[in-house]
């Protein structure tokens, strides 16, 4: 055998025993309607009474429910001994809770497997999403008690829990509701590692009481074979009517055991067509807020907006995709984000992280970072950035680069403003600017018109105002400022 894919293998399998031991659940929605009981099966109430029991301050527990039910907790991890989350409080940045829970020693799962297997019930109800109490109650403890449950914050508050870490304990009660293997998996064991070991002590078990209770049985019939098919095919039992002529060619001999052919498991058949894909959303969705750390190896801020511009583009290449007709494929559709230089780039990401802000703390520091990376000043990236909202690509080639329209365009647009008392602007290659005033338009290669303004006398441009096709409108517009 090759040892090395021998080890592929085994890493293979490493990786899946892995990602089964971690579950990530996206933000629960707010829950509306009644303020009666948070949990609606019985361990999930098991389970908030466990943290009820041990909590120290019930108004902290108080403002835990009402953080829960008001959709504070972000995203949820689930793994083997702790759960954690971030959780919104008053601050802009939010905590990072987690609750620790001791996991089961491996006697202590073999008990619990056993009972498990020696009673189909058991497995029948956790895979309808149910926690048997038998199987609850039964030698190994699986709900937490009062003192198990650990909770743990990033915030000042030493309350034990805090609101923030009693928030997660509550939505983890509604994950507890939906899917008993959660609590399980935080016991120390995943779903499908616990299906899979189930498997295969059923069929050690099934063996067992075969070997206890022999019984002679006639295999089933195999798929697409009917009773004349079986009686035609020779078996290991027929003895002599199995014999063949001389120099004729024996036929293959079937097993008797239970089982199918392959030839028959890989037939064709007619399979149902796959679904429609779901529709697009109308808006992008947003990532959960990263908590503040210290040594991280990134910028949670600048994680963030790149992933809001990630899925941004997403839902644009989604939308412009569009759906197949009956029948038909999905037609070619190019990107709507063509490629950009890397300044190009960074120009449009910081212009769009915060499209309605003005020049805040947040993006002072973000013209900086920015200037600072690409050799530029601040003002040149707050001069682009300005550009880019403007007009987008177009716009920011317009910053800094001429050149000559066609005489048609320009000559109308001239006539135009003459028409409307604004003649004093003169013509230099795609621009008309009024020195004295500080006003200038500057006609772009998509036929639109991008205002911009200086102070008197000096040649400090700046985009100003939204472009449009009529020259006198963006005029106006910006001498009405």
């Amino acid at each position: 055998m090759n040892p090395h894919r021998t080890s592929g293998r085994a890493a293979a399998a490493d990786r899946l025993a892995r990602a089964d031991r971690s579950r990530t659940f996206p933000p629960l929605p707010v829950r509306t309607g009644a303020r009666g009981l948070f949990a609606e099966s019985w361990w999930g109430s098991a389970w908030l009474d466990a943290l009820e029991t041990a909590a120290l301050d019930s108004a902290r527990l108080a403002r835990g429910r009402t953080y829960a039910r008001d959709g504070h907790v972000d995203t949820i991890n689930v793994t083997p001994g702790r759960i954690v989350a971030t959780v919104r409080g008053s601050r802009p940045r939010p905590y990072s809770a987690d609750i620790r829970l001791r996991t089961l020693s491996d006697q202590e799962w073999d008990g619990l497997l056993d009972a498990i297997a020696e009673e189909p019930d058991h497995l029948t109800a956790l895979l309808a999403k149910k926690l048997p109490r038998a199987l609850a109650d039964g030698g190994t403890r699986l709900l937490p008690g009062p003192g198990d449950l650990v909770p743990r914050c990033s915030c000042p508050d030493h309350g034990r829990p805090c609101k923030h870490a009693a928030a997660l304990c509550f939505q983890v009660a509604r994950l507890l509701d939906a899917d008993p293997f959660v609590l399980l998996l935080m016991r120390g064991r995943g779903e499908r590692e616990l299906l899979d070991e189930l498997s295969r002590r059923n069929a050690a078990l099934t063996a067992r009481e075969a070997r206890a209770h022999p019984v002679a049985a006639t295999p089933p019939p195999l798929p697409g074979q009917g009773p004349e098919a079986r009686e035609a095919t020779p078996t290991a039992a027929s003895g002599p009517a199995a014999e063949v002529a001389p120099g004729e060619r024996a036929a293959p001999r079937t097993s008797t055991g239970h089982g199918v052919l392959a030839r028959v498991v890989l037939a064709d058949r007619p399979r149902p067509p796959l679904p429609p894909p779901l529709p697009v959303p109308p808006q992008p969705g947003r990532p959960p807020a990263l908590p503040d750390g210290d040594g991280l190896p990134f910028d949670p801020a600048a994680l963030e907006f790149l992933a809001t511009d990630a899925a941004a583009r997403a839902h644009a290449c989604v939308s412009a995709a569009g759906s197949p007709g009956p029948g038909a494929g999905r037609p070619a559709v190019h990107s709507p984000f063509p490629s950009l230089p890397p300044w190009e780039d960074a120009i449009r990401l910081t212009a769009t992280a915060h499209p309605t802000a003005g020049l805040t703390s947040t993006t002072r520091a973000l013209y900086r970072d920015l200037a600072a990376a690409t050799g530029r000043t601040t003002t040149d990236v707050a001069r682009s950035v300005a550009a880019w909202r403007q007009g987008g690509p177009e716009g920011l080639a317009l910053l800094d680069t001429t050149w000559n329209p066609p005489a048609g365009d320009f000559d109308r647009a001239r006539s135009a403003l003459l028409a409307a008392d604004l003649s004093s602007l003169r013509p230099r290659h795609n621009h008309l600017t009024d020195p004295g005033r500080g006003i200038q338009l500057r006609f772009g290669r998509d036929h639109r018109w991008y205002p911009y303004e200086s102070e008197p006398g000096t040649e400090d441009w700046w985009p100003t105002g939204p472009a449009g096709p009529d020259p006198v409108g963006a005029l106006t517009a910006l001498l009405a400022r």
